[in-house]
């Protein structure tokens, strides 16, 4: 990383300090010259800035450009004062109230042999950066965040597309969903996030704390490489689960990411077996609540989960199973159903073929869709409200806005049709089922 610090060092230059002395450890990252009274719109962090002091003509002068190189981020001012009688004690207040350091320029220094060294030493520093960085490549990823925090002169974090924290050299500034909310939206934000390579479905970010000069982007580049070759090196450590565990099923419907989002939801959790777009995790304490997170980063046009009650792995595989068919049938990119909070007979049709619930709806309700169809009304509506209603006319009439006499009406007629005596249990039962199983598929 070259510094203010290692510009004072450079052969020839003869650099000497004049403010913010102990500022000399901030990171140099390119060089600008100009002799503009207010450079801030072209200004970056980071930046050395190279002035010939031209802009200079009175006591006042100094505090816009010296306020401007402030709000930047600027690394330092290197100012020759041939043209103005020496450095105006104006322009060393100025640098001296805004913490920018100061160094002063020898008259007979030409700014193009400045230029040449600095451009030099930092092209030297990246490739000295990036050796030293590849030398770490076999570190844990702990490590190599702390090594390019070092070389960029920058805080650093690695995390998941889930939002989860993996390693970093200090507080993040913003919810880690945020960091990946932004980068996903593609929204402008105090972090830069480079994409870690490889082919998991799940991609981690490295979040850097600024703006990245060219030389900085491509070292931050070099780090997203090699966390992408250590995270596919690391091997998954096998979970130690007790007897009775939760079963999470994912599914990520038109891709293969399943698995790979499982793994990086459910850290701790043991992966079962995959079935084409449908993965299975066991856990303890799943929370899938990171799906929101991850959903913008993946191709898959649904992502369905479906979580089981606590038991033996085998019941709650299929538990997980049969929740992940219910939240199928239901709307929406991102669905997420535990079994626990579905009706046991919504469960018992969503582990039903879709060919046996349409045959199911046929044979039980067939004379009454015939009817509607052939009479243009609706009582397979209001069956199914008088059923939802626990079979209580009042109830049913005052939803339908009927009059009870009414309700009742209807529901002798559809009882006749089907055969069913409707104000009986067990008839209730087989005609809410076949309801039930109909366009909706059981959801």
């Amino acid at each position: 990383m070259t510094t203010v610090k290692t510009l004072l060092g450079l052969p020839g230059l003869r650099l000497r300090p004049r403010a913010g002395t102990d500022l000399l450890d901030r990171p140099v990252t390119r060089i600008y010259v100009t002799e503009l009274s207010d450079p801030g719109r072209y200004l970056s962090a980071g930046e050395l800035v190279l002035s010939g002091l031209l802009w200079w003509h009175a006591p006042g002068d100094a505090e816009p450009f010296v306020a401007a190189l402030a709000r930047s981020g600027a690394a330092a001012l290197a100012a020759s004062g041939a043209d103005s009688g020496g450095i105006p004690d104006d322009v060393v207040d100025a640098c001296v109230r805004h913490r920018i350091p100061l160094l002063e320029v020898p008259p007979d220094l030409s700014f193009s042999v400045i230029t040449e060294q600095v451009v030099l030493a930092l092209a030297a520093a990246s490739d000295s950066a990036r050796k030293r960085l590849q030398a770490a490549a076999e570190a844990p990823v702990e490590t190599l965040v702390e090594r390019a925090a070092a070389e960029l002169g920058l805080p650093c974090w690695v995390l998941s597309g889930l939002g989860r924290p993996i390693a970093g050299t200090a507080p993040l500034p913003m919810p880690p969903e945020d960091v990946v909310r932004r980068y996903a939206a593609r929204e402008p934000g105090p972090l830069t996030v480079v994409p870690v390579e490889g082919r998991h479905a799940v991609p981690w970010l490295i979040a850097v704390g600024g703006p990245l000069s060219t030389a900085q982007a491509e070292l931050a580049e070099e780090v997203a490489g090699l966390v992408g070759v250590t995270r596919a090196r690391a091997a998954r450590p096998e979970a130690s689960l007790p007897g009775e565990v939760c079963v999470v099923a994912l599914r990520t419907e038109g891709s293969d990411e399943s698995r790979d989002v499982l793994g990086e939801l459910l850290p701790d959790a043991q992966l079962l077996d995959s079935a084409g777009e449908t993965s299975y995790a066991a856990a303890v304490r799943p929370s899938p609540a990171g799906l929101s997170t991850v959903e913008p980063l993946l191709r898959a046009t649904r992502i369905l989960c479906g979580i089981s009650d606590p038991g033996p792995r085998t019941e709650a595989v299929e538990s997980a199973r049969y929740a992940v068919e219910v939240a199928a049938r239901r709307p929406g990119r991102l669905t997420v159903v535990r079994a626990g909070e579905v009706d046991a007979h919504e469960l018992l049709l969503a582990g039903a073929p879709a060919g046996l619930r349409a045959a199911l709806r046929r044979r039980v309700l067939g004379p009454l869709l015939a009817y509607d169809a052939e009479q243009h009304t609706d009582l397979v509506h209001t069956v199914r409200v008088f059923l939802e209603c626990s079979g209580s006319p009042t109830r049913a009439a005052k939803a339908l806005h009927v009059h009870v006499n009414t309700l009742r009406y209807r529901i002798g007629r559809a009882g006749e049709l089907l055969g069913v005596d409707l104000t009986e249990f067990t008839g209730q039962l087989d005609v809410y089922l076949a309801l039930r199983a109909g366009v909706e598929g059981g959801g």
